[in-house]
C-alpha cells in the first residue's frame, strides 16, 4: 500500500479526488487531507506520505508555503493546478508534471503511475516554477529541459535557435552545446513564442536577439551572429521581414 494526503481548498474537488482514489487506486491509502497551508503542515508533522496531492492555490497561502516548511520532504508530489494557461506554461518552464482540473480518470491514473517512479524537482526547477507563476507577464529567466537521462536547467538568453529532430528538438546553446529533448519543435514554438523566439521553417525556431540579418536572396535564409545559416519558409518571410524591421526601428 501507498499512503497519501491530498491538499485541496475546495471541498468539492478534495471529496472527488479521494473518491476516485478509493474506486481506482486501492493501492492508495489517503491517510489524511488538508484544506490550507496550516493544516498541510500540521498533517505533513504527523506523518510524510509516499505521495502528496498539493494545490497551487491555496486559502492561505500556496503550494509552495508548504514545500518551504518541509524542505526536506520525501513524499512524490502530483501537482493539481486550475485550467490556466500561464499555470501550465509555468509547469512547462519547469519541466515538472501536473495534473490539470477537472481531470479524467485516465490523467489521474498516468499522474499517480509518474509519481510512483519520478524524481524530486530539485529547488531549482522548483522555483523556476514559481517565480514563472507569480509573474506571468514576465519573460521567464530560465527553462527545464527534459533529455532521456537528465534535466538540464539553461538561461533562455543562452539559447541560439531550436531545432526539429523527427519528433525531439535539438537545443542550439550560445556556449556550443547541443542538447536534445523529447518533445516536439511545436511544443517550444508554442511556448516561447511570446519571448522573442519566432518559428521561422517548419525545422527551425530562432532567438530573435542572436539574428544578424535576413538575406533574400537563394530563397530567403537567415544569418546568425554565430555565423550559421537558416532557411526562412516561403510563407514565413513577410512575417520575419516586418518583425526584424520593428526591432530594428
Amino acid at each position: 500500500m501507498l499512503t497519501a494526503i491530498i491538499v485541496e481548498d475546495m471541498p468539492d474537488a478534495l471529496h472527488l479526488l479521494k473518491s476516485t482514489l478509493a474506486a481506482n487506486h486501492p493501492e492508495i491509502n489517503v491517510v489524511d487531507t488538508a484544506q490550507s497551508v496550516v493544516e498541510a503542515a500540521k498533517a505533513l508533522r504527523a506523518t510524510q506520505p509516499d505521495i502528496l496531492f498539493l494545490d497551487i492555490m491555496l486559502g492561505d497561502g500556496t503550494g509552495f508555503d508548504v514545500l518551504e516548511i518541509f524542505p526536506d520532504l520525501k513524499s512524490k508530489i502530483i501537482f493539481v493546478t486550475a485550467s490556466d494557461e500561464y499555470a501550465i506554461r509555468a509547469f512547462k518552464f519547469a519541466a515538472i508534471d501536473y495534473v490539470l482540473k477537472p481531470y479524467s480518470n485516465d490523467e489521474l491514473a498516468q499522474a499517480v503511475a509518474k509519481a510512483k517512479e519520478q524524481i524530486q524537482p530539485n529547488k531549482e526547477r522548483l522555483t523556476i516554477l514559481k517565480e514563472t507563476l507569480s509573474a506571468p507577464e514576465q519573460k521567464p529567466d530560465k527553462i527545464s529541459l527534459h533529455t532521456l537521462d537528465k534535466i538540464i536547467i539553461v538561461s533562455l538568453d543562452d539559447i541560439i535557435r531550436c531545432e526539429s529532430d523527427n519528433n525531439n528538438t535539438a537545443f542550439h546553446l550560445k556556449d556550443g552545446q547541443k542538447i536534445f529533448v523529447t518533445k516536439t519543435l511545436k511544443y517550444f514554438s508554442d511556448m516561447l513564442k511570446n519571448y522573442q523566439f519566432l518559428r521561422v521553417h517548419q525545422s527551425h525556431l530562432v532567438n530573435l536577439q542572436c539574428i544578424s540579418a535576413f538575406i533574400k536572396t537563394d530563397g530567403g535564409y537567415l544569418m546568425l551572429k554565430n555565423g550559421e545559416n537558416i532557411p526562412v519558409s516561403v510563407r514565413k518571410k513577410n512575417e520575419v521581414m516586418e518583425i526584424l524591421d520593428r526591432l530594428h526601428r
